[in-house]
């Protein structure tokens, strides 16, 4: 269906005008968000602008860890989350070279590069998650290509959730393929990926979402005897204290892999609505704005309501002139303002509901 789709968008590529994402937003109906449309919609061209000058003559997208395959990646996913496709329409050809610079990437074990003084785990599953989602959007000869690098890359995440590890961990990732133990970053990446492959058709074992679902629950946080005001969060590592990165992906994983709305899902939301972020560029602050906004959307409700218009302002407040938001702190500094700008795209733009994974 999605290669259909993507064809008979493309064969009326000539005259085609992109629908404005904000015309198909998902949260018209809550009248504290739609004043937001035009400003979103508005701040989202801008930063797409930003990003298609910025992308290098073979593909990739900047960042200071060199030719980074997850800087690219997410890069595209920008685009495809603001609802523009492979091959077509004003950013076709930057969303194809992103795609190929990746492809070209893989090793002969399916390993998709990165540089990253973790490991390589990170540039692997966010590659893989990307390469899954645009499946059936390409044209013939890139969908062939991809047909071949997309299972030996989900093979390895596949093999690297099977290493030996202490029950604590098991189910889950870390940095390396044979890691020996797990975190709830890394596998909330290798998680997205698995399922959105299971979603678009491949045979991705229903035990490995479970088992990383089971990981994931055991990063909860375990409070002190008596009723826990505003929520529980989750942790980096079984036993570790919640911190928001860490529960808007545990959140979000929870909501896609069958806990939708289960009670700690629903108690992880509300510990995030109890612990906002209140400064701009703390520590990993693109990363837990992108998974905490994927996460409160799909909850909804209140959740979604109430997170959303604080995530808008702070980012229409830091958004430079040039489209692009700043770099981030700590360990994000590295990583460039094409990652700061595309995790800030990936964020405001979640209710247009274009990424198939996102979707509620």
């Amino acid at each position: 269906m999605k290669r259909l789709i993507a064809v008979l968008f493309c064969f009326c590529a000539i005259a085609i005008v992109i629908i404005p994402p904000s015309s198909i937003r998902a949260d018209q109906a809550a009248p504290t968000l739609a004043k937001y449309d035009k400003p979103i919609e508005q701040a989202v061209a801008k930063a797409l602008t930003y990003l298609a000058k910025h992308q290098h003559a073979e593909g990739y997208f900047p960042s200071g860890m060199g030719k980074n395959t997850a800087v690219t990646s997410l890069s595209v996913m920008a685009f495809l989350g603001a609802g523009y496709t492979p091959g077509c329409g004003p950013y076709g050809t930057v969303i194809n070279k992103g795609i190929d610079f990746v492809m070209a990437s893989a090793r002969p074990n399916g390993m998709l590069t990165g540089n990253s003084s973790h490991g390589p785990w990170y540039s692997h599953s966010i590659s893989t998650l990307m390469l899954s989602e645009v499946s059936g959007m390409l044209d013939a000869k890139r969908q062939e290509r991809l047909d071949k690098v997309l299972p030996k890359a989900l093979k390895l995440i596949l093999t690297a959730q099977q290493i030996k590890k202490p029950a604590r961990y098991q189910g889950g990732w870390r940095y390396q393929p044979t890691s020996r133990d797990s975190d709830i970053s890394c596998t909330g990446w290798a998680l997205m990926s698995l399922r959105s492959a299971r979603n678009n058709g491949a045979a991705i074992p229903k035990k490995a979402i479970d088992d990383a679902v089971k990981f994931v629950l055991r990063c909860r946080y375990k409070p002190k005897p008596g009723r826990p005001k505003g929520g529980i969060g989750f942790g980096y590592q079984p036993g570790g204290a919640a911190g928001v990165a860490r529960t808007g992906t545990a959140v979000l994983c929870l909501e896609l892999c069958g806990k939708h709305h289960s009670i700690e899902s629903l108690a992880g939301g509300d510990w995030l609505l109890a612990h906002p972020v209140r400064s701009y560029g703390s520590s990993f602050f693109y990363y837990g704005l992108y998974y905490c906004a994927q996460a409160m959307f799909q909850l909804g409700g209140k959740h979604w309501e109430q997170y959303a218009p604080q995530m808008y302002e702070m980012m229409l407040k830091h958004q430079r002139k040039d489209g692009s938001w700043p770099q981030g702190s700590s360990n994000e500094s590295r990583a460039g303002t094409c990652y700061s700008t595309a995790m800030g795209v990936l964020a405001i733009s979640v209710s247009y509901r274009q990424l198939p994974i996102y979707q509620r």
